[in-house]
């Protein structure tokens, strides 16, 4: 079965303090030279949740490896930027890396999420209520000056003609992931409304997008969901077969479970400004000794997921990176 891993870099870690730049790109190298990962991933946001910002990080990381893949997951400042500036950057980081982009876009945080999330949208002069229409407009926007030589388009947010994009990406086509888990918020509008949210919620991963990343999801939860998406995508005269699925997941190698769970919470906690609760951390987190995390990885696997995005949730970042390569990826692989 085709399986990849990713690694999660802490890109907020840097304006937290809690890590140098420079760890991220060392972190990156060891990745690399292990054979293991097939991709390092890096956070987006501006204003809600600062950090080094996504493609100038990436750019840095394409630089000190040439195997790797380089994702961002998600972008959460899709809506906020300028498709056809996008555009260029994302090419020329596809160019500079020979071919290793890939790009997991998302509508980014509501206005209800909190004032910092409001205030990234009102100083973008993005209404929240768009972040839809955006985020669509956006991607075929980008479809479209990838691919031909002189793209037009008009529509409520964009208006142009004849725009010859260079330089053209190196990958043909240019891989683009929408990255969502609908079924994971919490609903005010009602059981009917909730599911009318999460059908369009889908039906967009299946129209446009080459992949569905998502997380605080059970191996059966990603399988059910998964092919609610693999059938919509069929619907849209697709083949579901060429739609890829990754999970952006936790882990903490720990012999002690509960522990692991509780660092694990703390390190979110920190993160993203928040203060979960154990049962949100235990649903997004992998923990416990080397066999227990190999065996929660296989469960993934085996209910067809096609890549799994890791995130270590210590601050201790080269310690559990080392725990993960020598103890639980032999324990894997000695299924």
């Amino acid at each position: 079965m085709a399986h990849t891993f990713g690694l999660i870099l802490a890109n907020r870690a840097v304006v937290l303090g809690a890590i140098k730049a420079r760890d991220l790109l060392e972190q990156t190298a060891t990745a690399e030279a292990s054979g293991v990962f097939d991709a390092v991933w890096v956070g987006d946001s501006l204003l809600a949740k600062p950090r080094l910002e996504s493609v100038a990080l990436l750019s840095a990381l394409a630089a000190v490896t040439r195997r790797l893949r380089l994702g961002v997951g998600c972008l959460a400042t899709f809506v906020h930027r300028h498709p056809v500036l996008f555009a260029q950057q994302w090419a020329s980081l596809d160019v500079l890396s020979e071919g290793r982009a890939w790009l997991a876009v998302c509508l980014g945080g509501p206005d209800s999420a909190n004032a910092a999330q409001a205030a990234e949208h009102a100083v973008m002069g993005i209404a929240s209520a768009d972040r839809v229409g955006r985020l669509e407009d956006g991607i075929v926007i980008l479809r479209k000056l990838f691919t031909e030589p002189k793209a037009s388009h008009a529509s409520r947010f964009y208006q142009f003609e004849n725009l010859a994009l260079l330089p053209k990406p190196v990958q043909t086509p240019l891989p683009i992931w929408i990255a969502s888990n609908p079924t994971g918020l919490t609903w005010k509008q009602g059981a009917s409304a909730a599911d009318a949210v999460v059908e369009r919620a889908f039906r967009r991963v299946a129209k446009y997008a080459d992949g569905w990343m998502t997380n605080k999801l059970s191996p059966s939860e990603f399988a059910e969901q998964f092919g609610r998406i693999r059938a919509m995508a069929k619907d849209e005269g697709r083949d579901p077969a060429r739609l890829g699925s990754a999970l952006y997941h936790n882990i903490n190698v720990n012999e002690d479970r509960q522990a692991g769970l509780e660092e694990s919470k703390k390190f979110l906690d920190a993160y993203y400004t928040s203060n979960f609760t154990a049962k949100f951390v235990e649903q997004w987190t992998i923990s416990g000794d080397p066999k227990s995390c190999a065996a929660q990885l296989r469960a993934y696997a085996d209910a067809g997921l096609g890549h799994m995005a890791l995130r270590l949730t210590s601050w201790n970042q080269r310690g559990q990176l080392t725990r993960f390569l020598e103890e639980v990826m032999p324990a894997y692989g000695g299924r």
